[in-house]
């Protein structure tokens, strides 16, 4: 049996990624007004940036449907009478896509719906793990144990942020908080964990300051990362990705260093000028 690898459009993979692994992703909704658009497909993160400025507000977003799922599901298996599915969504705790993939799978023997318990490319990590064993003959039950007991719980997710407007917009940090971060030129670190974010680190400085100390932070320990693959991933200006490229670079041994662009789940809740470099740990 063959094994289809599906996901949802939060993963933040590129349409070169997507295309190598052979890949089906599903793009969320974004509201902007009265418009609805698909994640990735016809709203990408500079028409969110150029609709806050606008309009002060931040867009509204909404998980792939049920039927969206299952028309997938269906429509895989119509192609492919053999097919089996691995289904990774972004974390239940930031999204209804686990919950609508396992309704529209609905117990189905030859479908296992997972929940990254991630997002952005930290989600990604877990999608192209699955495809690499999936094209090298593992079975579909090994698969999921191998991403649920040896992947998942060792992503290592972190983004930093210049400005915290798009925190306070979506009622993560008080206008207080965010007043005085920006007067003390404060840069938060976040971090998920457990498939929820919370705050890691404070950096002070320039955007450009904070993000060569982070990069130093999260390259600390370089014995303890799997050296597979690493992402940057980012709505920043290419002085801060080059500065973590360099960073990246200069720890060795790095067999692919990918860069991406951090699509409308993290624009929407980080904002423009937000970094992040992820990787999985031994």
């Amino acid at each position: 049996m063959s094994i289809h690898i599906v996901a949802d459009s939060t993963c933040d993979l590129s349409e070169s990624l997507i295309s190598r692994f052979q890949l089906t992703v599903l793009p969320l909704y974004v509201r902007l007004g009265t418009h609805e658009y698909r994640d990735g497909v016809d709203i990408h993160s500079a028409d969110i940036f150029r609709f806050v400025a606008a309009n002060g507000i931040l867009p509204k977003t909404a998980a792939v449907t049920v039927e969206d799922f299952a028309d997938c599901f269906a429509e895989i298996m119509h192609a492919d009478p053999d097919a089996e599915i691995i289904c990774i969504t972004i974390s239940a705790k930031f999204s209804a896509c686990y919950q609508n993939a396992c309704i529209a799978a609905d117990d189905n023997e030859r479908i296992t719906v997972i929940d990254s318990m991630n997002l952005s490319t930290g989600f990604g990590h877990v999608v192209l793990t699955a495809a690499e064993l999936a094209a090298e003959g593992v079975s579909r039950a090994e698969i999921a144990e191998t991403l649920r007991s040896e992947i998942i719980p060792k992503v290592d997710a972190t983004f930093i942020i210049d400005r915290l407007d798009y925190l306070h917009k979506g009622g993560r940090c008080s206008g207080v908080a965010a007043l005085g971060a920006n007067l003390l030129r404060l840069k938060p670190c976040i971090t998920v964990t457990n498939g929820e974010m919370s705050v890691l680190k404070k950096y002070r400085g320039s955007f450009l300051q904070c993000v060569r100390s982070y990069a130093a932070d999260r390259l600390a320990e370089p014995d303890s990362i799997r050296k597979h693959r690493i992402f940057i991933t980012h709505t920043a200006e290419p002085e801060a990705v080059e500065e973590a490229a360099n960073a990246i670079r200069n720890a060795a041994g790095f067999e692919d260093i990918v860069e991406t662009q951090a699509g409308c789940t993290v624009s929407s809740h980080c904002g423009p000028n937000t970094l992040g470099i992820l990787f999985i740990r031994k």
